[in-house]
């Protein structure tokens, strides 16, 4: 069934009903598929058929642009933050990095959850990332949302020198979390007592990884 200007209903034996527009490219005529009937209303049909003539207009193919912006969702979906950061974990496991740093990344990975790890790195917003991390302030955990920040940023980071993102929102998002307040830790301050934990250093016999450690 044409419409007009290209488009047609094309109404299959098993009843079922697709939108196709007809053009041509350098004279060799074209078809290219808009969705199915009545997913797709008549409106919504011309509207597609309209964009589909303003790129021959600005001599773009629309059945190419088309299955390019499908390639690039796919990389996209390919490269969610969870797949950037289990790499560079394991990229990190190959230069020696220590296991028990690894596992504390791959800690923060599953904290930030799998929804957030399944989204596309280059398409994170840093709203989005600042709405995990006040999860964790909520909860109190004020030096965990720090460090998942900092991880974050490290994802981030290594994808943008993979060619895979373009920017850190992680890094946007500096001064954004409440920062935890300072331990003290007691400390000898006394001469004559710093004198004592030397020679007490000095003189440990013990356990040899100790030892290099004092």
């Amino acid at each position: 069934m044409a419409d007009s200007q290209g488009l047609y209903l094309l109404i299959n034996p098993n009843g079922s009903k697709l939108w196709r527009v007809k053009y041509r490219v350098t004279g060799v005529e074209r078809k290219l598929s808009l969705g199915a009937y009545p997913e797709i209303t008549l409106a919504e049909a011309r509207a597609l058929r309209d964009a589909a003539r303003k790129q021959l207009a600005h001599a773009v193919d629309p059945g190419v642009a088309k299955r390019q912006a499908r390639v690039e969702a796919s990389i996209r979906a390919g490269n969610g933050f969870g797949v950037i950061a289990k790499e560079l974990i394991q990229k990190q496991q190959k230069e020696g990095l220590a296991p028990r740093t690894l596992e504390k990344q791959r800690w923060l990975l599953k904290l930030l959850g799998a929804d957030f790890a399944r989204r596309p790195v280059a398409d994170i917003t840093p709203y989005e990332l600042l709405s995990e991390l006040k999860k964790q302030e909520k909860r109190g955990r004020l030096e965990t949302a720090r460090r998942l920040r900092s991880f974050a940023s490290r994802v981030f980071r290594y994808a943008v020198a993979s060619a895979r993102a373009e920017r850190d929102p992680a890094q946007m998002l500096q001064g954004a979390l409440i920062t935890p307040p300072i331990k003290h830790f007691a400390a000898i301050t006394d001469a004559a007592e710093f004198g004592a934990l030397l020679r007490a250093i000095d003189g440990y016999q013990g356990d040899p990884s100790v030892m290099y450690a004092l």
